[in-house]
């Protein structure tokens, strides 16, 4: 690999600004994301690193994309040229990185990952003090990164550390069932696989894995469970198998997806649901956080169990830091994020959400379908993602927000605007990560339902937003 270090001194640079999101760094290799950007963000982050532990060090860990180990290799040169100490944890999940920067006491961690985009993007997501570092903190690289360089005279060391078996080893600890079960597991050829692998053979019970292999083309199909299209695999096992249950993970193992015994997806909020029941046991009165696209039935649920129910905003970095604010020992979010501080770092590790999930069901005597049938029901859409211009789309949340004021509606804006009616509610957000507008709908019965879409559909028409809802 060239050395950047040298190609970039004395020469300012530019990054494409869209790259730059809420949460992480993602763009699409070669065309808005090069190796140079890598160099310069991880030097900008080491920089800020250095200014506030200039003895500390910082974790690196990769996915499997293809495009991944020359980015990592790039950070890795980019932080020891800010004089910062390398620890380089090689290629794994995201939470394998954020459990070394937590176990190792890092200064801070960052992950070169593309999550679960189309195999030709790549980015970054960091850690910083065992703090999420998202918003502001993330758009504070760029223009730290587009100074002109001097080769570095503080170079800092840089060395490899093996974390995976102690990551493992925690994962088996949290493993807490009576009975062992058949489970089918689904890496979808993303980062997760190595140690999933690991994870089912020292697992009680029988454990089926499928698309372990890491490969950066995705060839089985698109890394993201929260997409029931990429789940019809898992399903058609769990069915032909006869399993009491399947789990899948995203491209970088952050998220988790889940079928019961039935086939059937169960979604975030359900999962909440049931690790809510679990957890409450021991820890009556806790606080429980979901996002503002979370079904009713699991904030009513939480109180029924004799926990605090807290709606909070959509992201995970936005989750976490509420999570740490409030103590809560559980968060999650409809998209398959699942935080825990209970027996737990706090942060979203699918793999370790999984381990929870078949030790409460092997604990629990029933089947998963069984659990999932138990739960409250409600009829609601699936997630509703329809283009509108970044400029735009926060000026229509705040039309709609104004408009609902003068009728004295019922509503939430902890992020967007959340409506309340007799019917059951109406979410109306703007996407931090995408040109797009987010909508959901969820009622008691199919009439209501429709009844909350027209009403959706009029506040838009207002705003001279078209979308088939």
């Amino acid at each position: 690999m060239p050395d950047l270090s040298l190609q970039t001194a004395q020469r300012a640079h530019r990054f494409e600004p869209a790259i730059f999101r809420e949460y992480d760094i993602r763009g699409v290799v070669g065309e808005t994301l090069h190796a140079e950007d890598a160099y310069r963000i991880a030097r900008a982050f080491g920089a800020q690193a250095a200014a506030v532990d200039a003895k500390g060090f910082i974790c690196v860990g990769c996915d499997g994309r293809l495009s991944s180990p020359e980015f990592k290799e790039a950070v890795c040169r980019g932080i020891s040229d800010a004089g910062m100490q390398v620890v380089d944890i090689g290629l794994g999940p995201t939470p394998m990185l954020y459990f070394a920067a937590h176990s190792m006491k890092a200064t801070a961690g960052l992950m070169v990952t593309g999550s679960h985009n189309p195999a030709d993007h790549n980015g970054f997501k960091f850690v910083f003090q065992n703090k999420a570092f998202y918003g502001e903190a993330i758009q504070s690289l760029r223009p730290l990164g587009e100074k002109d360089l001097h080769p570095s005279a503080l170079a800092g060391s840089w060395r490899h550390h093996d974390i995976k078996q102690d990551y493992l080893d925690t994962l088996c600890a949290a493993y807490d069932g009576t009975r062992p079960l058949s489970v089918a597991w689904d890496a979808g050829n993303g980062a997760t696989g190595e140690i999933m692998a690991a994870l089912c053979a020292r697992l009680p019970g029988r454990h089926v894995t499928l698309n372990a292999t890491i490969d950066g083309t995705f060839p089985a199909h698109h890394p993201d469970p929260a997409v029931p299209e990429n789940l019809e695999q898992l399903i058609e096992t769990v069915r032909s198998q006869k399993l009491d249950a399947g789990i899948a993970f995203d491209g970088d193992g952050d998220r988790i997806g889940v079928v019961d015994d039935e086939g059937t997806i169960l979604w975030g909020d359900q999962l909440l649901m049931l690790y809510a029941a679990d957890i409450l046991r021991e820890r009556p009165g806790a606080t429980i956080i979901a996002d503002v696209k979370a079904s009713g039935a699991l904030f009513e649920e939480i109180e029924r169990l004799g926990g605090t129910p807290l709606m909070w905003k959509t992201g995970h970095s936005l989750i976490k830091s509420k999570m740490a604010e409030t103590g809560a020992p559980l968060a999650g979010e409809m998209s398959g994020h699942l935080f825990f501080a209970d027996r737990y770092f706090g942060y979203d590790d699918a793999l370790y959400a999984a381990v929870r999930l078949i030790g409460l069901l092997s604990r629990s005597g029933k089947t998963l379908s069984q659990l999932r049938t138990a739960l409250p029901q409600r009829v609601n859409t699936p997630e509703i993602r329809f283009p509108c211009d970044d400029y735009r789309k926060f000026g229509v949340i705040s039309e709609v927000k104004a408009r609902l004021q003068k009728q004295a509606a019922s509503f939430s804006d902890v992020d967007g605007v959340r409506v309340q009616s007799p019917d059951g509610w109406w979410l109306l957000r703007a996407s931090n990560t995408q040109p797009m507008l987010v909508a959901r709908c969820e009622a008691r019965d199919s009439a209501g339902l429709e009844r909350l879409k027209a009403d959706l559909r009029s506040q838009l028409a207002l705003s001279e937003v078209e979308a088939a809802l």
